[in-house]
Order: structure tokens, then C-alpha cells, then sequence
């Protein structure tokens, strides 16, 4: 059985910077895509990074592109979020999902192509 399991939220000022931290277990994911994805209040949950486990191959939201690094650790079955330059505007809630097919390319950025998903992780940054 996939488990997914954030940490690293919690609250920041503006500017700052977090690393969120996903700790997969249950399967091999050489194979699969990682993602995180987050929901703001009222909002609908959106794509913010995904990563190829074997290729390392990145895909990232146009808001968080160069301020936000989604990495992968092997040896600790972990996937990382790096957020630098917060701003308020990115406060929500932050999903890791990992996808069983190993999609590529824009099928990355697509919150149905997910099978498994963590209990999500606050992120609020204040101004």
C-alpha cells in the first residue's frame, strides 16, 4: 500500500522560504512521477511541480517557476519542495501525489493522472 507523508509547512514571512518534504513507502517508484499540488481557501487544488523518479525531469507551474524546486532523494524514497521568495499569494494548503504510470510531459502537470495522495501540509505566508 502507497503512503504518502508531508512535512515542513507552517508559517513564514513574505520572502522567505520552506522545504516541504514527502516520505514515500509501500512501492518502488523508479518508475512513477511525484507532484505537489496545493489548494488555496475557495479555490480549486492546482499543479505546482512534478518530477520523473528515474529521470529526474522537472515540470513546474508558471507562478513558481524559479522560485520553487521539487527534488528527489532515492536512497530515502523522499521528494522535496523547495519554496524560496514566498509571497502571500502562495498560501495553501501543499499535496504530494504520486503517479503509478510515469507520465511525461503535460500529463504531469494533471491532477486525475495521480493515484496515491498525502494528508496535505499548511503553508501560510503572511505579509
Amino acid at each position: 500500500q502507497v503512503q504518502l507523508v508531508e512535512s515542513g509547512g507552517g508559517l513564514v514571512q513574505a520572502g522567505g522560504s520552506l522545504r516541504l518534504s514527502c516520505a514515500a513507502s509501500g512501492r518502488t517508484f523508479s518508475t512513477y512521477t511525484m507532484g505537489w499540488f496545493r489548494q488555496a481557501p475557495g479555490k480549486e487544488r492546482e499543479f505546482v511541480a512534478a518530477i520523473r523518479w528515474s529521470a529526474g525531469s522537472t515540470v513546474y507551474a508558471d507562478l513558481v517557476k524559479g522560485r520553487f524546486t521539487i527534488s528527489r532523494d532515492s536512497a530515502k524514497n523522499t521528494v522535496y519542495l523547495q519554496m524560496n521568495s514566498l509571497k502571500p499569494e502562495d498560501t495553501a494548503v501543499y499535496y504530494c501525489a504520486a503517479d503509478r504510470s510515469g507520465g511525461v510531459g503535460k500529463v504531469m502537470t494533471k491532477l486525475a493522472n495521480y493515484d496515491y495522495w498525502g494528508q496535505g501540509n499548511q503553508v501560510t505566508v503572511s505579509s
